[in-house]
């Protein structure tokens, strides 16, 4: 099988060059091409000779990531993308601007095992993790379809980076080094639901990415109804390794909590949020639930929102409620891949 060279640090490149009995310079040439000229096959390298770039067409592969759907909001000029892999998965990822740059929502998984009730993305279960190319593939296309430079990056779409840990770690080295587009790790961040352990081995990667935690719910049972892991992993270890990041790394934490009408709104799940939160060095993004069809979940009205916010903000919680984004497009993560799915399941029934 071949390998994937656009998975291959910069290290690793020069040493399958020194295999293949190429000149070391032949890897900075190449690194460049794919992940500073996002090249998307060896023909396209025209300063490498014929027969390198022979060489390398039989050694490797590219493993493609193709845009299959564009929607563009017509509200504030959010893009979400759904791309196809070489198997026939599909990922999304989402490209938001704002004032301080552009912001990139990749996918780390096709699918999902966690099973958090509110999310389209684990609707069907996991197909397969990603490689570091097809993470990395999502940014660069993103970059391409644009003509617009990337400078920040949310590991936050479908699927649990932590539980595709390995590449998702040669992902983040690969995207920040200095050889490549060479994004700040400050400009990174990295959503998890919890999964414990590799969340403490991400504090000793010695990383300067932020980590997001997807609370969701104030107590251990309010988060065991709405995220399976929580069964696993109890809130006080998980706490307790947000706790361990922080004091390795010196990055602050964030805390996702969605807000979902009746579920988790209430003024005990307030009092309950602000005695976690505040004896910690930590932000709460609030995100008011977006609906998903085969969920019955309802997002709480504006004022509510609001009230949860203040309440939360007289408890001395740094607090926000997220800006939302692209409302009038398949805004929910998963929902442009979920339709994309029963589209075609309806058409090969025909």
């Amino acid at each position: 099988m071949k390998k994937d060279i656009r998975s291959l640090r910069y290290a690793e490149l020069k040493k399958e060059m020194e295999r293949l009995g190429e000149k070391p310079f032949r890897a900075r040439q190449i690194y460049e091409w794919l992940h500073v000229r996002l090249a998307e096959s060896f023909d396209e390298m025209t300063d490498l000779s014929l027969k390198l770039r022979a060489k390398l067409s039989e050694e490797y592969a590219l493993l493609p990531v193709i845009l299959e759907e564009r929607q563009i909001s017509r509200l504030d000029g959010t893009n979400k993308f759904l791309f196809r892999l070489y198997d026939g998965n599909m990922v999304e990822s989402v490209l938001m601007r704002y004032h301080h740059g552009n912001s990139v929502c990749i996918s780390s998984q096709a699918g999902c095992r966690m099973g958090c009730a509110f999310c389209a993305s684990t609707i069907g279960g996991l197909k397969r993790s990603l490689a570091p190319s097809e993470m990395l593939g999502q940014v660069y296309q993103i970059q391409k379809l644009t003509k617009e430079r990337v400078s920040n990056v949310v590991i936050m779409g479908t699927g649990e980076p932590l539980d595709n840990y390995e590449n998702f770690v040669q992902f983040i080295r690969m995207l920040t080094d200095e050889h490549g587009l060479h994004i700040s790790q400050r400009n990174v961040t990295v959503s998890t639901c919890g999964i414990v352990p590799n969340m403490l081995r991400l504090a000793d990667e010695g990383f300067q990415i932020t980590l997001a935690l997807s609370l969701h719910g104030s107590t251990q049972e309010k988060r065991e109804k709405l995220m399976p892991v929580a069964k696993k992993y109890d809130l006080a270890e998980v706490l307790a390794a947000c706790d361990a990041y922080f004091e390795k790394t010196g990055r602050r934490v964030t805390f996702e909590y969605s807000l979902v009408h009746g579920v988790n709104d209430r003024d005990e799940d307030a009092r309950e949020l602000a005695a976690i939160l505040k004896p910690r060095n930590c932000h709460l993004n609030l995100i008011p639930v977006n609906p998903v069809r085969e969920r019955h979940f309802v997002r709480p009205s504006r004022e509510n929102a609001l009230n949860f916010k203040n309440k939360l903000e007289k408890s001395g919680i740094n607090v926000t409620i997220r800006r939302e984004m692209g409302s009038d497009i398949d805004g929910a993560c998963g929902q442009l891949r979920r339709r994309y799915a029963e589209k075609e399941t309806t058409t090969d029934g025909v």
